[in-house]
Order: structure tokens, then sequence, then C-alpha cells
């Protein structure tokens, strides 16, 4: 029999697996471990994971409890699966609790995990946090109103240009948040052609690098959890990481020299310009105060994830909630009627008056806990955790499976089903009070752009069931519709949501309507902002 190069090694590496099995075993026992299912040499419990890795981890929590230990590869992985649970990590053992796994998306596509989301809990991150507070405070969002009111008013034109006609929900969605974002962090729209001048990156091209972006990093990389076989790149994923994050750099280099080129000209000059989040972050990094100094590269690894979370999370919460308004039509009813009630029918819904539409709240609420859009990611620090009842070795990493929560029936009666009713006499935030409903997080690595993310997701989703009728295309039930998701960083719908609208307002407030900003009325149109109106 030939003998093949390999095959002297199989011997050592079999001695050698079997040796280290013995080795750790005394170990392991002397550890209260929690319990979880026995995991295989080198694959670990990865083996268990189907194609939607959140049902397989809830499916099986149900057998080992709310804390269950798994390993995916070698790293030892800690699920906590209900709130109790939940608030032990993000509250009770925050401190310990707060840092972040270095993945291949981390460093790849967020600069060596400098951004926000990816960074480790050091004095780095801590000056980051305080410097997301300065960039999504209300009154700083507040200054953005007439980017979001005007994007959103071009939404509807749209819709309204299209009654009648099949159309995808999310591309209509994706479009409208992508712009919003883009203007918000940018100072332009990336998907009109705005950017088509510099020759960095057409519209279309920019689109699909956001899509590209955001699954790589929600994918189950082989490296990051077998480090010894991520050379292989078995998926491709580190090659698409790479080459996704090369288009980016070079965007966001020329977004950053735009804008300090912008800056002396008006400092040379009487003009003015509103600030966007990039011009903030260039004066942030030029303060001589901060304990750590901003490079160029923190600035692009925020401005990314700014772009890249801002847009996709919006746009799969919005096509969720509008699914399950086609499941349960008397509820799309009885919110059109709240709005009839308290908006009446010659205007569009604003941002002030969603205190008053509690029903349409509740409907978001709802949504979020059905359809979390991720896990939360934590990696513990410092000593061994003795505490939620089992030891927790350094270097395991932690998730809060937010999706399991939404579901738990000791959380939720018919957690199953959608019933926004729930909320409605329920005092439950989403701002990380209540364990039970986490769409964005709690504790210090909660999301700093919640509120903006929220009053997208708010005031889209309110003018769009006050301004149209809803009906599936092609004939297609309620009972019909699939509702199946697809896994990453956020778990959107698996077949895009097809639908046909017909307007529901008086036919002009399509054509032109009257925002207020700063006590100056503008006339928006379909396209464009046209001007001060005359009082």
């Amino acid at each position: 029999m030939e003998v093949l190069p390999w095959m002297p090694w199989l011997a050592p590496l079999i001695l050698l697996l079997v040796f280290k099995g013995f080795y750790y075993r005394p170990l392991r026992r002397k550890l209260n471990l929690p319990p979880g299912p026995r995991p295989w040499p080198i694959i670990g419990n990865l083996d268990l994971m189907g194609s939607l890795p959140h049902r397989s981890i809830q499916h099986l929590s149900m057998k080992y409890g709310p804390l269950m230990q798994l390993k995916f590869g070698s790293q030892p992985l800690v699920v906590a699966s209900s709130a109790e649970m939940a608030k032990q990590v993000l509250k009770t053992h925050d401190s310990c609790l707060a840092g972040r796994p270095r993945t291949a998306a981390g460093v790849l596509t967020t600069y060596n995990c400098s951004g926000m989301v990816w960074s480790p809990y050091t004095p780095y991150w801590r000056q980051f946090e305080r410097c997301g507070h300065e960039l999504f405070s209300r009154k700083r969002l507040e200054s953005f109103d007439y980017i979001r009111v005007e994007e959103t008013q071009a939404l509807v034109n749209g819709l309204f240009a299209l009654s009648g006609k099949d159309l995808k929900v999310k591309e209509h969605l994706a479009v409208n948040n992508m712009n919003v974002i883009s203007r918000i962090a940018f100072g332009k729209k990336y998907l009109d052609g705005e950017c088509d001048d510099s020759g960095v990156v057409s519209a279309e091209e920019f689109r699909s690098m956001l899509d590209e972006i955001f699954l790589l990093n929600g994918v189950l990389n082989i490296g990051d959890w077998i480090p010894w076989l991520g050379f292989m790149d078995l998926h491709w994923y580190v090659k698409r990481m790479r080459v996704v994050s090369e288009k980016f750099d070079r965007l966001l280099e020329h977004v950053i020299d735009e804008h300090k080129e912008r800056k002396l000209l008006m400092s040379s000059s009487d003009s003015w310009a509103p600030k966007d989040m990039v011009d903030l972050l260039l004066e942030i990094a030029e303060d001589p105060s901060l304990e750590v100094k901003f490079t160029r590269s923190n600035i692009k690894a925020q401005a990314l994830e700014l772009i890249g979370g801002g847009t996709e999370s919006s746009t799969v919460t919005i096509e969720w909630a509008i699914s399950e308004l086609m499941k349960k039509p008397m509820i799309l009813k009885k919110a059109q009627e709240e709005l009839d009630k308290v908006i009446g029918k010659e205007r569009w819904v604003e941002e002030k008056d969603m205190p008053n539409l509690p029903y349409i709240q509740a409907i978001t609420k709802e949504t979020m806990r059905m359809h979390p859009l991720h896990y939360l990611f934590r990696a513990l620090l410092a000593s061994m955790l003795k505490s939620l009842d089992y030891d927790i070795p350094v270097g395991t990493r932690v998730i809060v499976n937010v999706w399991a929560i939404g579901r738990d029936p000791v959380s939720w009666n018919e957690p199953n089903e959608f019933r926004p009713e729930r909320f409605v006499d329920k005092v439950v935030d989403v701002k990380g009070h209540h364990f039970e409903l986490l769409p964005f997080g709690a504790g210090r690595r909660m999301c700093p752009g919640y509120l903006l993310g929220l009053k997208v997701i708010q005031s889209t989703l309110a003018n769009l069931i006050h301004g149209f009728e809803w009906k599936l295309a092609g004939g297609m039930s309620e009972e019909g519709l699939d509702m199946e998701e697809i896994f990453g960083l956020s778990t959107p719908r698996k077949i895009p949501l097809n639908v046909i609208v017909e307007p529901r307002l008086p036919t002009h407030l399509y054509v032109n309507f009257v925002i207020i900003f700063h006590g100056i009325e503008y006339a928006v149109g379909a396209q464009e902002q046209i001007g001060p109106v005359d009082n």
C-alpha cells in the first residue's frame, strides 16, 4: 500500500488528542461547569448546529436549562436563554463580561477591532463610548430630523408611484434607510449617484458592499472557533472580508479627505454647512485632552459601523413588522384606526406623535420580540467567575440568545403568537431595563445608536401603515405567507416580502407636504427640497 505524506502524522495526532482528553479530565471534574451536551474532539458541538443556530441553541436549552455550556471547536461557549440569566450576564456581572471575542470579521472589517462593536473592553473603548453619547445625544439626533422627514417623504412618494404593482418591500426600505444613515454619517446619499463623480464607488456597488459586510460579520467562520484550521479559509469568508474591507477603505479615505477639504474651505470663508457624524469624529480626534488618541483608522472603523449597523437593523425590523401585519389583517386595521383617530387623514405622522400612538409602539416592540436582530456576544475578562451558580473560566465566550428569550413561555404568554396587545398595558421598554426584551442590548455594551434606530423604525412604519392599504402580491393568502428567516448578523426573511400597495390618504399629500424644522417651513416634493415657504 502506498504511504501518503500525511499518514506518519496520523498516529501521533490521535495520541495527542487522547492525552489531552485524559490530562484535562481532572480539571473538568473540579470545576462546576454549566450543563451541556458532550463535545466531540476538534469540532466540539458544532455538529449540533443547523442552518439556524439560534433555533438549534434554543432547542438545546430546553433540555439543558437556561444557562448551558457548549463547545464550538476549541472555544468554550456559555449560553444564557432566559430573562433572569440575561440579567445576570448583562447587569449583575456586566463588568466581568464586557469583553469581546477577537474574530476575523472584527480584525479585517473594522480595522483590527477598533470600532464600537468589536473593540475589547479597554480605556480606548470606554473613551469611544463617551464619544458615542455625544454622537447620539437627543439634541444631536433632533438636528437630523429634517433628513429623516425628507427621506420618508421620498419613500412614500416612490411607493405611491408604484401603486397597484408588485413590489419587494425590502428593496425600498433598504434604499430609504441607507440614504438616511449615509446623509447623517457622511453628509451625502450614496444610492442615487451623488457620489459617482468621485469615481470611488457607484450606487449599486455601495449597496452590494453593505450587504456583503453585514453578511460576513454574522457568519460562523471556522477559523474563529478552530484557530489551527483558520489558514484553510474553508468557506472563503476571510478572502471575501479582505476584498470588501479594501473597497470600503478606499471609500472612507475619500470621505475623510472630502470632509477635511470642506473644513478648510469653510474656515477660509463665511460659508456654513451642517455637521455630519464624520465631521464630529474628526473634531473629537483633534481634542488634545483625549486619554487615548483616535487615529484615522479608528475614525474609519466607527464610520463604517454607523453605516452598516444603521441600515440593516431598521430595514429588517420594518419588513418583519409588515409581514406580521400581512398575517394578521385585523391588527393592521386596528393600527390604522388609531392613526385615523390621533393623526387624521390630512397629514403624515411626525416623530413627536409617537407618544400618542401606543398601539404602533406595541407593534414595534412585538416585532422586536419575535424577530430580534442578533445575539449579544460577550467574553469573560480578568479571573474565573464563580457565580451564576457555576464556575465560568477565563476566556469563555458568553452568548445571550435574545431569540430564545423572546420565545420563552416563562416570560411571555403564547410566545409564538404575534399579539401587540401584550405591550399596551405592560411597562416594558427597549432601553435595556427589562431583560425579557433586549433588541438593543443592555449594560456597558448596549447599542449607543438605539434612539436613532427606534426613531427611524417607528416613524417609517407608522407612515407606511397610515399612508397605504397593503395586500400580498400574486393572490397569496395570509396562511400561505412564508415566515422563515435566515441566519446572519441579523435574521432577515428568507423570502423577501412581495406586496401591492394602494394609497390610503388623499392624493395631494403624496405630491407635496410641509415640514417645520427649527421654526422654518419647507415644502418638500417627491425628489428634492424646494425651499422656504412664504407664510
